[in-house]
């Protein structure tokens, strides 16, 4: 691993605790770690990347995505319904997957993330038909080389049992706890840098039931993982959680051991002032999907209430089958626009978006070795090219980047190694990756 010094940019963010923003900064990366941040930093043996013109920020963090569902955008039927009829639709589309149908579209949706300039994804992928496993989604996340935070999700309630997707889509539970071992014994990386770190995530209140909930609650503690689900995401939701059992998701959660540190729910839109509170002194994580919960008309977030009362919020983008977009920088947008509607324009800035996009996210995920640009931190970090059409004329850069743009990274790296380089996928042969997609969506369409 090479050297990199980044040369003479515009204005880096650093997100440091002082959330410092260095203007024409050099930055020198050495064997996936951030020695060293100033001026006239010296080239030494370094490759440079001249980063005139640019803003660097932190590589962002993708907090909830089904990277599976880009093989299910724009679906007929499910365009226009909410969460329960939009499943209802897709359900019987995803069952039809195989092992090429997750790799591929998972190439693909991690892709879309780098070109946004996304360091770090997590993925929910709660399904398994014909042999599919999560391997399938990590062997894809290895190759396009991000930063990758899988988790093994489940369904368990079929319809026939009073839940939402087909019998055909639900796993017995006992298959479901011995895979979750599996995974995370093969898997997990524990260590500071680690590149795939594992989480148990069963779907939703909906389609497991109370044993389940509580036995990967228990699992994910013995095994030192982190724990995902679905919560509160409109309100359907919080109706079934009421009719079924007798309270609000999140006393629900509580109850089975699902707040914490090393807890995080997706959506969260119907959280109510207990809720966020509870969130709040329990250090659980949130993962706002504010494109997504546009899309399916699901609400929009108390975000600025969860964030005025402590509760860590990251971004998510959600599936490609309910956003129907990857662009994580896209959200940032969203999110801050989202809170303005709500609360007025003064409610969230472009910074605080920003950092709602990288340390937020990285602290939701757990990752204190992620999140900002210091010495010692691992190398991962996005450049920004803010002098074309999408900036011309903007006074400020850092805010330029979420309130016009560019929506689009010049470069990318994680851990030190060049994935987009001048706005190109430089680890896999994306035009091929895509050809197979489009081939493979026709087929399930036909």
């Amino acid at each position: 691993m090479s050297d990199i010094l980044i040369r003479n940019a515009a204005a880096v963010v650093t997100m440091n605790p002082g959330r410092a923003e260095l203007a024409g900064a050099d930055i020198f990366l050495r064997d996936g770690v951030i020695l060293a941040l100033g001026h006239g930093l010296p080239e030494a043996k370094a490759e440079v990347i001249d980063a005139t013109g640019c803003v660097v920020t932190p590589g962002l963090v993708n907090t909830h995505h089904h990277l599976y569902q880009t093989l299910t955008r724009a679906v007929p039927g499910g365009q226009d319904a909410l969460l329960f009829g939009w499943l209802k639709t897709l359900y019987p589309i995803w069952s039809r997957f195989g092992p090429d149908e997750m790799f591929t579209s998972a190439q693909v949706g991690l892709a879309e993330l780098a070109l946004s300039g996304c360091t770090l994804t997590s993925d929910h992928l709660y399904l398994y038909p014909n042999g599919a496993r999560l391997d399938d989604t990590i062997a894809a996340a290895q190759e396009v080389g991000l930063r990758f935070h899988p988790t093994r999700g489940a369904m368990s309630i079929g319809e026939s049992a009073g839940g939402l997707p087909p019998d055909a889509l639900v796993e017995r539970e006992p298959a479901i706890l011995d895979d979750m071992i599996r995974v995370v014994d093969r898997f997990h990386d524990s260590g500071p840098g680690a590149m795939v770190r594992v989480g148990l995530a069963p779907c939703s209140p909906f389609s497991v039931s109370r044993d389940l909930m509580r036995d990967a609650a228990l699992l994910a503690r013995d095994k030192g993982v982190m724990l995902h689900t679905h919560l509160a995401e409109n309100d359907e939701d919080i109706a079934y959680s009421l009719a079924q059992f007798g309270c609000r998701p999140g006393q629900y959660a509580e109850d089975l051991g699902w707040t914490g540190p090393d807890v995080w729910h997706a959506h969260c839109v119907k959280l109510d002032s207990s809720e966020i509170e509870l969130f709040s002194r329990s250090l659980t994580g949130v993962a706002h999907c504010p494109c997504s919960n546009c899309r399916l008309g699901s609400g929009i977030a108390p975000v600025r209430a969860m964030r005025n009362a402590g509760v860590k919020v990251g971004l998510g983008v959600d599936g490609s089958a309910s956003n129907d977009a990857g662009n994580l920088i896209g959200e940032a947008r969203m999110a801050m626009l989202l809170q303005r509607v709500s609360n007025g324009a003064d409610a969230m800035s472009a910074r605080e978006a920003l950092e709602i996009a990288t340390l937020g996210g990285a602290r939701v995920l757990g990752r204190d070795d992620l999140g900002s640009l210091e010495p010692g931190k691992r190398a991962d970090l996005a450049i920004w090219d803010v002098s074309g059409i999408e900036a011309a004329g903007s006074w400020d850069p850092v805010a330029a980047l979420v309130l016009c743009g560019p929506t689009r990274v010049r470069h990318l790296i994680v851990e030190g190694r060049p994935v987009v380089r001048d706005g190109q996928m430089v680890t896999l042969d994306l035009p091929r990756v895509i050809e197979r997609q489009n081939r493979l969506a026709q087929a399930l369409a036909r």
